[in-house]
């Protein structure tokens, strides 16, 4: 391979946007024949490439090279050959080759990330239309913390860092209530890193203020492109509790919401307020005054106290998602997430359920009187192109199942198939 050890490897998940139409016409049989000959034909075009079907209408593809760039090379070249029509049964094809691919740096040990990185990269070259590759994040021992202190001060000056949106769904005002802005890190030289592992640093190097602030500013500006495409939806962002008492981060972020006008909300833990109850409190109900919305997120996952719960001027609650993906599974849960919808209730709040990717986890939350409904059975995070996207031509589909439900995730990634 170029006569050079590789370096790094790819896993690329292919998909067919128009592969219900081709059925149609070919029959299930010649179906199959069609996505046997797409990986022969990646095959022909990188030899040292392994290529299989993996599913009735997926291929996929593991690739290894030096550097990469001649990953994406590969990629481009996949592009463009698979747009070649396929000779089936007397006729030609033409196929509308999607690809969504993980990379990685060689050695890695976790094929379940890439796997899963790989799984996401395709569903938002579905959404969007084009290919997109996503990197496989660093595990936090490999990296300089020191040094990545560093970097992030630069990426907050310079570029790097991103945000995706992740929608959510009123269950029973069948509509898009609101958006969570997540913050991402592209790494020049270590790719895509988690914030699991630059908030903390943020926050241990003093630099989670301006990181934050460059979010909020990030977000104001998204949110007028979002409002001149006709959706004017209030967008949440996270907050450390360690701003919560930081007049100076309090102060700025309080100017630049109302110099903008903008609907903003900012999502806390319950137990940031521990750190100096009196100044967060005052400081969230500063933030509720001048029209900023308070969440209270991840509830459950740490130590709730009542206390605090009770004086919190939230207007949301947020179940963390650990209850939610074994709501169906488990015995306990399902009471925990009941008694805890009927307690935010009580105290005034309206309920989001986080990590809701199955219909019957959706038809139960239902049930229990659970307000919104945020996860990848509605969307995963997205751009914001994608996002204006998904709001303008594919929400409708996924408001119009939580009466009628069906995998919204399959609806929003597979809607050209």
């Amino acid at each position: 391979m170029e006569g050079v050890d590789p370096q790094w490897q790819s896993l690329v998940l292919i998909g067919v946007d128009n592969f219900t139409l081709l059925r149609r016409q070919l029959g299930r049989s010649l179906s199959a024949v069609l996505i046997e000959a797409i990986a022969e034909r990646v095959a022909q075009c990188i030899p040292d490439a392994i290529a299989r079907p993996a599913a009735p209408t997926q291929v996929e593809v593991m690739i290894r090279a030096a550097s990469r760039e001649a990953l994406e090379l590969h990629l481009l070249n996949l592009t463009e050959v698979l747009g070649q029509p396929f000779a089936l049964a007397g006729g030609h094809y033409r196929i509308e080759p999607v690809l969504g691919a993980a990379i990685a740096a060689v050695p890695h040990d976790d094929d379940i990330r890439l796997v899963e990185e790989a799984e996401q990269a395709l569903a938002d070259a579905q959404i969007e239309g084009r290919l997109v590759i996503r990197e496989m994040a660093v595990l936090s021992e490999r990296l300089d913390r020191v040094a990545l202190a560093r970097e992030l001060t630069r990426a907050i000056e310079g570029d790097g860092l991103f945000v995706e949106y992740q929608p959510k769904v009123h269950v029973r005002q069948q509509r898009v209530a609101s958006v969570e802005a997540l913050l991402r890190w592209r790494h020049p030289t270590h790719g895509l890193i988690s914030p699991v592992e630059f908030i903390p640093v943020a926050e241990e190097s003093r630099s989670i203020a301006p990181l934050t602030l460059w979010i909020l500013r990030q977000v104001i500006a998204d949110q007028r492109r979002l409002a001149g495409a006709g959706h004017a939806l209030r967008i949440f962002i996270n907050i450390s509790g360690m701003l919560l008492g930081d007049p100076h981060f309090v102060r700025e972020a309080c100017a630049l919401v109302i110099d903008s006008g903008a609907c903003i909300g900012f999502e806390i833990t319950e137990t940031s307020v521990i750190r100096d109850p009196d100044s967060a409190m005052a400081n969230l109900q500063a933030f509720v005054d001048m029209g900023i919305a308070v969440a209270i997120d991840d509830y459950g996952a740490g130590l709730s106290s009542l206390s605090y719960l009770k004086q919190l001027p939230a207007c949301e609650l947020k179940i963390d998602k650990l209850f939610i993906t074994q709501l169906t599974s488990s015995n306990r849960d399902p009471l925990i997430v009941r008694s805890t919808i009927d307690l935010a209730h009580a105290l005034e709040m309206e309920v989001v359920a986080e990590g809701v990717e199955t219909p019957a986890t959706l038809a139960l939350l239902s049930v229990m009187g659970c307000d919104m409904i945020q996860g990848y059975l509605i969307s995963r995070p997205i751009g914001l192109d994608a996002l204006i996207n998904f709001l303008s031509e594919q929400a409708y589909e996924a408001v119009a199942a939580i009466s009628n439900p069906t995998p919204f995730a399959r609806l929003v990634t597979r809607a050209r198939n």
